[in-house]
C-alpha cells in the first residue's frame, strides 16, 4: 500500500497536465470529403444546472443535426459546473477518452493542450473553403468568420492559434435596489465608481435605536456583495492598469496595487459593510429580500435578480419589490470602463479518425447557428456570439419586447444582454496559459483572505497572505515560456509596471514533504517485507 501511495504521490499534480496522449495531431488535414456512408458517434459534454429549457436546446440542436447528417450519432452528457468537466477532461485524455466536442474555457483548454495534440487547431478548419465557416459543402446556415464577433473570436487564440470557437458570452453586472440608493439621499448615475459605492455601502450600515438598519428596517443588511471574488480582483487591477501576469506565465499579481486594494476592501469587510458569495451566499437571495443594495453578478445570473425574477431561491415571503437598475461593475474611470468577458466555448478533440473530426468540426459550427444561438441566450442573460445572430429580425424583436412578461421577456435579463452589447469593447480577457486557471483563484483567495481577517478582527497581514496564496496555488510552479519563444508570448499590456510586493522564500509545498517522508518509508517496509520473506522460507526448511 505504501508503495501504490507513492507511486500515486510521484504522479500527483495540480493544475497542470503532463502526460502525453496519442489521440491525434494537433495540424490533422481537413478531409477531402465527408464520408456519409461510415456510422459516426460523436459524445458531447456541456454544462447545465437545472435549466430545462437550455437541455431542450442542447436535444433539438442535436436532433436537427443528425437529420442533415444521418450517418453522425451524438451523445450528450451534461455537467453541473465547469469545473467538472475540466476535472473529467483531465482524467480522460491519458486514456485516449476525452469527448469529441466539449463547452469549456479557453484558461482550461491552455492545461487540456499542454504536453500534446489532444485539442485540435481549427486554423486551417476555419478557413477550409469547403467544410471551413460557412463553407460551400456545409449543409446548414452556418455563420462565416465575418459573421463572428470579432472580440468573441480573438478570445479562442491561444499561442497565435484558434483552439475554440465561442459559444455564448456574458459580462458581470452590477444589480441594484435603486430604492434603497434613493432613500439614503443618492441617485444611481450610468456608471458608478468604486468610491461611489463604498459611500453608499458604509453609510447603509447606520442603525435606528432598536438595532435595525436604518436603510431597511430589517435586522440583515449586507450592502455590498461581490459573487466573483477573482473576477473582482482582476477588473480592479486591469482598471488600473496594474499587472496581473504576463501571456507567457509570469506571475505579477503580488504588486503595490493589490496590497492597495485588499487594505481598502479589508476595510468595508470589518464594517461588515461588504461581503463575498464564499462567506455570506448568493447575493440575489439577499438582494431580492431587501437586505443587499449593490449585487455583482453574471449578466447570465440576471434571471435570478429582482423580487419579480422568475428563477428564486428564497421563500416567496421574503421577496421584496423594488426599482432594480442593471449597470457595469464599479469603475475608477468611467471614461476608460473596463469589464471582464466570460462564457463558454467550444473545443473539438483530435481523434484518429479524420472524419469523426469533420463531424465534430461540423457539430461545432451547427452550435453558431442562429437557432441555437437565440435558443440559448433567450433563457438567461447570455449574448450570442455571432453579428448574424445579434442582427436577426427573431433577436431584435426579443430584444424590444423587454418588460413584456416575468418569463421570457423579463426586463432585467434583458437589460443584462443589452448591456454587454452595448459594451463589447469596453470587455478584456485574461492571458491564458497552463497554469493560469490557478492564478484566477489565487486573485479571489486574496480578497476572501482579506475578508475572513476582517471578520475575525484579525490584523491584515499582506506578506503573509501573499506567501500562503502563493504556496496555495503553487504559483511558482507554473512554467514560464521564454518571449521569444512561440507565437503569441509576451506581455499582457506593455505599461510600466510597479515594483512588486516581494514574496518570501516558501517551504516546501505539502506534495513535497510528503514525497520526503514515503519514499524512504517506502524502502523501508519493503527491507522489511524482504527479511520476513527470507525469515518465512527459513523455517520453512
Amino acid at each position: 500500500m505504501a508503495l501504490i501511495l507513492a507511486l500515486c504521490l510521484l504522479t500527483g499534480c495540480h493544475g497542470t497536465l503532463t502526460t502525453k496522449a496519442s489521440i491525434g495531431t494537433g495540424d490533422t488535414d481537413v478531409p477531402v470529403q465527408f464520408d456519409e456512408t461510415k456510422p459516426i458517434e460523436l459524445v458531447f459534454w456541456a454544462k447545465n444546472d437545472t435549466n430545462k429549457v437550455q437541455t431542450a436546446v442542447y436535444n433539438q440542436a442535436i436532433t436537427d443535426f443528425e437529420k442533415l447528417y444521418p450517418n453522425v450519432k451524438i451523445s450528450l452528457r451534461l455537467y453541473s459546473d465547469y469545473s467538472r468537466i475540466y476535472a473529467d477532461v483531465i482524467t480522460n485524455i491519458p486514456t485516449n477518452t476525452p469527448p469529441n466536442v466539449c463547452i469549456t474555457y479557453p484558461d482550461h483548454i491552455a492545461t487540456y493542450k499542454t504536453g500534446s495534440d489532444v485539442v485540435l487547431q481549427l486554423d486551417d478548419w476555419m478557413h477550409d473553403s469547403r467544410y471551413g465557416l460557412g463553407g460551400s459543402e456545409v449543409r446548414f446556415d452556418a455563420p462565416t468568420e465575418a459573421e463572428m464577433v470579432p472580440e468573441f473570436l480573438n478570445e479562442c487564440i491561444l499561442d497565435g492559434h484558434y483552439y475554440a470557437m465561442p459559444y455564448m458570452r456574458s459580462t458581470e453586472a452590477l444589480y441594484i435596489n435603486r430604492d434603497l440608493v434613493e432613500k439614503l439621499g443618492y441617485e444611481v448615475p450610468d456608471v458608478l465608481t468604486w468610491d461611489f459605492v463604498w459611500e453608499v455601502s458604509e453609510k447603509a450600515m447606520e442603525k435606528d435605536a432598536d438595532g435595525t438598519f436604518r436603510v431597511n428596517g430589517q435586522n440583515v443588511m449586507i450592502p455590498f456583495i461581490y459573487k466573483s471574488t477573482d473576477n473582482m480582483m482582476i477588473s480592479m487591477l486591469r482598471q488600473l492598469g496594474a499587472p496581473y501576469s504576463t501571456a507567457n506565465g509570469e506571475v505579477l499579481l503580488f504588486n503595490d496595487t493589490t496590497k492597495a486594494l485588499l487594505e481598502e476592501i479589508y476595510l468595508h469587510a470589518k464594517s461588515r459593510a461588504f461581503s463575498t458569495f464564499a462567506i455570506s451566499s448568493y447575493p440575489g437571495n439577499f438582494l431580492n429580500a431587501g437586505q443587499c443594495i449593490f449585487a455583482v453578478d453574471s449578466t447570465a445570473g440576471a434571471t435570478w435578480m429582482g423580487g419579480e425574477a422568475p428563477m428564486q431561491d428564497i421563500h416567496s415571503s421574503q421577496l421584496k419589490h423594488f426599482n432594480i437598475e442593471v449597470r457595469p461593475i464599479p469603475q475608477f474611470d468611467p471614461d476608460n470602463m473596463k469589464m471582464i468577458s466570460q462564457g463558454p466555448s467550444i473545443c473539438v478533440f483530435n481523434k484518429d479518425d479524420p472524419q469523426e473530426v469533420l463531424a465534430s468540426w461540423l457539430f461545432v459550427q451547427y452550435l453558431l447557428t442562429n437557432p441555437v444561438q437565440l435558443g440559448y441566450s433567450e433563457t438567461e442573460g447570455y449574448l450570442p456570439v455571432t453579428l448574424k445572430a445579434q442582427q436577426s429580425p427573431e433577436y431584435q424583436d426579443y430584444l424590444s419586447r423587454k418588460g413584456e412578461d416575468n418569463d421570457e421577456h423579463y426586463a432585467v435579463k434583458i437589460l443584462a444582454s443589452e448591456l454587454l452589447m452595448n459594451h463589447t469593447a469596453d470587455t478584456f480577457v485574461t492571458p491564458v496559459f497552463n497554469g493560469s486557471t490557478s492564478l484566477r483563484s489565487a486573485a479571489g483567495q486574496l480578497i476572501e483572505s482579506a475578508c475572513k481577517s476582517a471578520r475575525r478582527k484579525q490584523e491584515l497581514n499582506i506578506r503573509q497572505m501573499y506567501t500562503e496564496v502563493n504556496s496555495l496555488y503553487r504559483l511558482d510552479q507554473i512554467e514560464v515560456i521564454p518571449a521569444d519563444e512561440g507565437e503569441g508570448a509576451g506581455d499582457e499590456e506593455t505599461a510600466e509596471k510597479p515594483a512588486a510586493e516581494p514574496v518570501p522564500e516558501q517551504e516546501l509545498p505539502d506534495i513535497s514533504k510528503a514525497l520526503l517522508i514515503a519514499i524512504p518509508a517506502v524502502w523501508v517496509l519493503i527491507g522489511l517485507y524482504t527479511a520476513w520473506e527470507k525469515k518465512k522460507n527459513k523455517r520453512k526448511k
